[in-house]
């Protein structure tokens, strides 16, 4: 019965044709673009053949009906999601992803809004991802994130003929108390590192300065060199009044003896 009555309204359309000519070739050619594919149904069925375009194809009036899909790569963003982390932290990520259709046979047959579809199934794959990882993994691995979440939105899209072929993340904000505690720690091992650093050279500088010691207590004349410098560097300042001493085996000759 469904096949007469298919067979009754393809001829019907045809002689509509016939008796339009020729204004109804107007109406019955239609022309997809390069990024453009049209899936055609016939009574409800989906035409064999697959998509059309790009080109022009040709419908036939009142029984035919189709649908354009744009196969270019399109992006949305991913609102900011609110999600607890593995070592409960809350957190806010906002990300970008990036998709074409793959299959637009799929795309218009199997999912009713295929876009719509893909945004809010990216929204719960964020937050379900960030629930298994902990605060520090967010901060540094958003490459593996990203990837991940691409992997998994990929695959579940799969059937809707969407191909996901990019995510990013955007961007990752903290609660206002948390960054505060952060900056404080990152200060204090700023601190306690240059604390080590001069410490460091403290103890290296007193090194240095024991074995001067060493050598020049081995040769007074080395201690006489030291006396003269030391003088012809105080001498190159400009001072009003030079005080420089003297050695104490010359100011011996001057002391009373006992």
């Amino acid at each position: 019965m469904g096949s007469c009555i298919e067979i009754a309204a393809t001829i019907g359309s045809i002689l509509l044709i016939l008796i339009t000519f020729p204004i109804a070739p107007f109406f019955c050619i239609k022309v997809v673009r390069e990024y453009e594919r049209a899936v055609i149904f016939r009574l409800g069925k989906l035409r064999k053949g697959g998509a059309k375009g790009p080109g022009t194809f040709f419908i036939l009036p009142c029984i035919d009906t189709y649908a354009c899909v744009d196969i270019r790569t399109v992006s949305f963003d991913v609102p900011a999601q609110e999600a607890l982390t593995k070592d409960s932290v809350t957190v806010k990520v906002d990300a970008v992803v990036y998709y074409r259709i793959q299959d637009p046979l799929d795309a218009v047959v199997k999912v009713a809004n295929y876009s719509h579809s893909t945004k809010l199934l990216a929204m719960t794959t964020l937050r379900n991802i960030l629930g298994t990882r902990n605060l520090a993994e967010i901060l540094s691995e958003r490459e593996a994130i990203s990837h991940s979440m691409q992997v998994s939105l990929d695959e579940a899209t799969d059937p809707w003929g969407v191909k996901v072929e990019r995510v990013e993340i955007k961007d990752v904000s903290l609660p206002m108390q948390l960054q505060r505690a952060m900056a404080a720690e990152a200060e204090a091992s700023r601190e306690a590192r240059a604390k080590v650093i001069a410490a460091e050279g403290e103890m290296k500088a007193s090194r240095a300065l024991k074995e001067a010691a060493d050598v020049i207590s081995e040769s007074p004349a080395a201690l006489q060199l030291r006396y003269l410098q030391t003088l012809n560097t105080i001498s190159a300042e400009k001072n009003s009044t030079i005080v420089f001493p003297l050695p104490m085996d010359i100011l011996s000759a001057f002391l009373p003896r006992q």
